[in-house]
């Protein structure tokens, strides 16, 4: 038996991470305080949804409540894109550093503001380093090339592909690369070969793709997660729920 690997996964979730993601990462944490082992953060950087990256903080005077979100180049890369290619505005980042100090402390501030403006995922990442979340930490990223090819083959997936002067993640059905607008209308894009660097797993065939890669003892997921999670395709790992946090999709700000 080789060492404990302790995982958790998570689509950046904030550009100050949702407190879920914190609770994740506690439990990991706590768990290899015990067993020991290492521990990998599977960061699925490959969705496209925007409301992934909400990030809802109290405004520090009245306690309101506020949803704030990067602000999307165009309407195709918000809908879109995948959060690694999804790029981050410069001038969307000096504006919200000037209205941050109105949520978080001034440490929390200078974090935000020392982030390179590339794309969605490396801000996300960036800054969840920078507050000390992910120190002795693993990060293995869902957008990786390498990581992509040496993940095993599934059936059911999306593709990244070049549309209208952007990157897209389609979905492959029935030999179709599929934009979903909503409801039941669809985008369909000429079809192109496409190999495993393009390639990323649906919410179904996630957990044995990437556990084909990490390998991973012991997988600490949320609620939300073993609703969907087939655990019938990594029946060797132990799944340990993460542990209880208030107010979960509130962002993490150190309190």
């Amino acid at each position: 038996m080789g060492e404990p690997i302790i995982c958790f996964g998570q689509q950046p979730c904030g550009f100050f991470p949702k407190r879920f993601l914190y609770a994740k990462i506690i439990t990991a944490r706590r768990l290899q305080q015990e067993i020991g082992g290492k521990i990998v953060f599977f960061l699925h950087d490959s969705d496209h949804d925007p409301r992934e990256t909400i990030t809802v903080l109290n405004e520090r005077h009245t306690g309101r409540s506020d949803a704030l979100n990067f602000q999307f180049a165009n309407k195709v890369q918000k809908q879109f894109s995948p959060l690694y290619a999804k790029r981050v505005l410069p001038e969307w980042q000096a504006n919200m550093t000037r209205q941050l100090p109105n949520y978080v402390p001034p440490e929390l501030v200078d974090h935000f503001r020392a982030i390179a403006p590339t794309n969605v995922a490396d801000f996300c990442h960036d800054l969840y380093a920078r507050m000390g979340l992910l120190e002795g930490i693993r990060t293995e990223r869902s957008s990786d090339p390498e990581f992509r090819k040496r993940a095993a083959r599934i059936d059911d997936y999306f593709v990244d592909v070049s549309w209208q002067g952007e990157v897209v993640r389609a979905r492959f059905r029935d030999g179709k690369l599929l934009l979903h607008k909503g409801g039941d209308r669809f985008i369909e894009l000429p079809m192109e070969e496409h190999d495993s660097t393009q390639i990323s797993p649906t919410r179904e065939t996630r957990l044995r793709w990437m556990q084909s890669v990490v390998g991973c003892t012991h997988y600490v997921a949320g609620a939300g997660e073993r609703q969907y999670l087939n655990e019938a395709d990594a029946p060797d790992v132990r799944f340990v729920p993460r542990a209880e946090i208030a107010d979960p999709e509130k962002a993490y700000i150190g309190d």
